[in-house]
């Protein structure tokens, strides 16, 4: 009996030992590091012109893309992959340590209590959480909502970092967030400073905008990526069905962009997505209607919630798609101080 007591007590202790270790660990190793292993700083100057500021990011490249890059030839990048390979392991680990590393990943409230409950504590960093529905659903103002309790302390299920807000349909409104921050009590001049924001034109451009974020969130504690609406300007940019394949994969390489920053720097991305008629539904559902971006979209978002309008102010929120929640609904409100809770 003692032997198994001092057995499990010796486990805690190792544990114990190895969160202190994982707490001691960077998030990610900035890309200055590779000097330290031979690498001209001309080329790792190079590599952060390019939108890679850290080892796990270039790491996320493929050698072809890498040589791609004005004045880097395969020899060169060779050696950054082999000396990147030393500083970053991207190899096996065993599920303790899987689980480990789950630890590092926050929950950021919504506002609303039950919602947070429905989505396992709120939106969670390193994930893709998509919100579709039609418009007035909530999505908007989920996101302006985002945008303050991200800055809220973690005690307070915050994310204790500054926001990052890429407005494809000229939705967000400055003057929204402060009755949101005069709810949590926080000073809507200091919520809004730490708020960057940038309206896209063009898919394009909105690539670009994603780019040039890596070098921001390597310098800067940035807890959220909000995209609204992820679809709206390939909906515009490309028409038809001759354009659909090319549309298809320019949205996956941004979707792809979208994941590598929210495992690389350890922020919840949330995108809005909009609806498009269903006219193969059939007669038995009542509401044929179906996110827009195919399977591309539906693969590369970690959990999937679909918003609905409800009674008045009230709005439900569904999950459609997630690895580890179940199939379930929360009803909530839209209120001056954005999300809350539904009254009855």
């Amino acid at each position: 009996m003692t032997a198994t007591l001092k057995a499990e007590e010796q486990n805690q202790l190792q544990l114990v030992e190895r969160e202190e270790m994982d707490d001691e660990d960077d998030l990610f190793e900035a890309i200055d590091k590779l000097i330290n292993q031979g690498i001209n700083a001309g080329d790792v100057k190079k590599l952060q012109d390019a939108g890679i500021y850290t080892c796990n990011g270039l790491m996320m490249f493929t050698k072809k893309n890498l040589t791609g890059i004005k004045g880097l030839s395969e020899a060169k990048v060779d050696k950054i992959c082999e000396a990147a390979e030393k500083i970053v392991n991207y190899g096996y680990i065993t599920g303790s340590d899987a689980l480990l590393k789950r630890k590092s990943v926050i929950h950021i409230t919504t506002g609303s209590q039950a919602l947070d409950e429905l989505l396992g504590g709120g939106v969670e960093t390193s994930a893709i959480t998509e919100a579709f529905g039609e418009f007035r659903s909530g999505k908007t103002q989920l996101a302006h909502t985002l945008c303050v309790s991200t800055q809220l302390p973690i005690n307070m299920h915050g994310g204790n970092g500054k926001v990052a807000y890429i407005d494809t349909e000229g939705t967000f409104r400055p003057d929204r967030i402060v009755p949101i921050a005069e709810r949590f009590g926080m000073d809507p001049g200091a919520v809004l400073d730490n708020i960057i924001y940038a309206r896209a034109y063009t898919y394009e451009h909105q690539y670009n905008l994603l780019l040039g974020l890596a070098a921001k969130m390597s310098e800067e504690p940035f807890k959220i990526l909000i995209v609204d609406s992820v679809i709206a300007l390939f909906r515009v940019d490309f028409t038809g069905r001759g354009e659909l394949a090319e549309r298809q994969q320019k949205l996956a390489q941004m979707l792809s962009r979208m994941i590598k920053i929210a495992e690389e720097f350890n922020v919840a991305v949330f995108m809005t997505n909009q609806v498009i008629a269903d006219p193969g539904g059939g007669v038995f559902i009542s509401d044929p209607k179906k996110p827009a971006g195919g399977h591309v979209l539906a693969h590369a978002a970690t959990i999937r919630l679909m918003f609905r309008k409800g009674k008045g102010e009230q709005r439900v929120c569904k999950v459609f798609d997630a690895p580890n929640l179940p199939e379930a609904e929360a009803i909530f409100q839209i209120t001056a101080g954005g999300i809350a809770d539904a009254k009855d």
